[in-house]
Formats: C-alpha cells, structure tokens, sequence
C-alpha cells in the first residue's frame, strides 16, 4: 500500500451486516478519506471471491443460517485466511468474530470450522441472550478509550492462549463466559460482539485500523464532536439504571 491509497474490503454484506454493522465501513472509509487517503472499497457479495490484496477487511454480524453459509464458501474460497498470511488487518463482529474462530454452534446444532484466524470456540449458550448495551475497558496495549456497544447474541466464546480479550467488560455479557472478557484479537485480527455499529460509537477503533494499515503511529487529528457526542450519549444510558 503507497502512504496515500488504502483498499478497504467488507465481507459478504448479503450475509452479515446485521444491526447496521456496514457503518463500520463507512466510518473507516471516512476517517480515511479526512486523512487524506485515497481509499478503494470493495463490497464483496458471498457469491464473489474474496481478493487477497486488500488492506482492511471488515465482517458483520448474521443469523445463524447466513452465518453457516458465510463460514462454508470462506472455507471453500480461501482468499480471507490467505489475506490474513498476508498481514491484513481484519475486523470481524458478532457472527463474524464466531466464524473466524476454530469453531462454533451452527443453526443446525452442530459444530461448524471456523478459519482459526483467532484463537477462540463458540458454543452456545443455555440461559438468557446477552441482550443489551455494553461498557468495557480495552486492552490497555491497544491505546484506546472505553468501548462502547450494544450485544444480542446467543453464543458463548471462549479464548485459546493465543488470543488476547479485546475488553473487559464493566456493563454487559461480552463473550458471555462469566469471565468479563469482551472479544479477542490475535496480531491484527481482532474480533468484538459490539453492534451500534461499533466504529461510530468508537470511531478510535477505526483510527487504529488505519495506523496498523499504515504502519504509523499516529494520524492526523480530525473533528470529533459528534462521534464523541454519541459516545457520550451511549455510555450515560448505559451508566443510568432503568
């Protein structure tokens, strides 16, 4: 990638892009563009390969029936888990996060592969959904402020040793284990159950996609007051009792 173009890649939107979570797209492509960079987007429907050469992919949530297709044709297409041997950067939620763990529940009740690009299984679980607006802290590694976001899943995840919890949880289920743990990452695959979409609730988020893209440590700032203003919306209904 030159220091002025970036290829942004959004994973079978026919099939995963549950509770708005294109706007992740969006708010990447517009960070990018405030920046300066003169960004590519590729929507890439499941009945389309998936190119290796982009720089960052982004994967929604799904029902389970489109999640089980969506993990079949990526296992049969590859061009996902190559991109990831390439050093892309991925971001995945919900159903997506699921999928690119070794394994999960589908809707048939069986265990479904995932791609193993993070070191994380699925199952699911047998009390109520997680269901509900969420506050967790971040991985203090990552640089960035407290996440927020809204979850409705039924599935429980469950981190391998080689996967890092993206937050931990002060409001809400998370990955549901009980651990307060909040999605993964491992190296530059990172996975959250976060809808809202969660980059407009975090557009820093965002802005770190761009930098590991990059291979920067820093971006140029921009105007942030109405991120921040929903941001400071979100978290005050989740800190007021109902």
């Amino acid at each position: 990638m030159s220091e002025s173009s970036l290829r942004l890649v959004w994973v079978y939107p026919d099939l995963l892009s549950t509770y708005g979570d294109q706007g992740n797209a969006l708010v990447v492509e517009r960070r990018a563009r405030q920046r300066g960079l003169d960004v590519q987007r590729v929507d890439v429907r499941s009945d389309q390969p998936v190119p290796t050469s982009g720089d960052i992919y982004l994967i929604g949530g799904g029902e389970d029936r489109p999640q089980r297709l969506a993990a079949e044709r990526l296992r049969r297409d590859g061009g996902l888990s190559r991109a990831a041997e390439n050093g892309a950067i991925i971001f995945s939620v919900c159903a997506g996060y699921q999928i690119l763990g070794h394994e999960f529940i589908n809707d048939l009740g069986e265990r479904e592969p995932g791609l193993g690009l993070i070191d994380v299984i699925s199952t699911r679980g047998e009390g109520e959904r997680c269901v509900g607006d969420v506050l967790a802290d971040i991985d203090p590694r990552l640089g960035l402020p407290q996440l927020t976001g809204f979850e409705n899943h039924q599935g429980i995840t469950h981190l391998g040793p080689t996967a890092r919890p993206f937050a931990r949880t002060v409001i809400g289920k998370g990955n549901g284990t009980g651990d307060g743990t909040e999605g993964a990452y491992n190296d530059t695959v990172f996975g959250t159950y976060m809808h809202g979409p969660v980059m407009a609730r975090n557009p820093q988020i965002a802005d770190l996609l761009l930098k590991l893209a990059l291979d920067v440590n820093a971006l140029p700032p921009t105007d942030d007051r109405w991120y921040e203003a929903l941001r400071n919306e979100r978290i005050n209904t989740a800190l007021t009792p109902a």
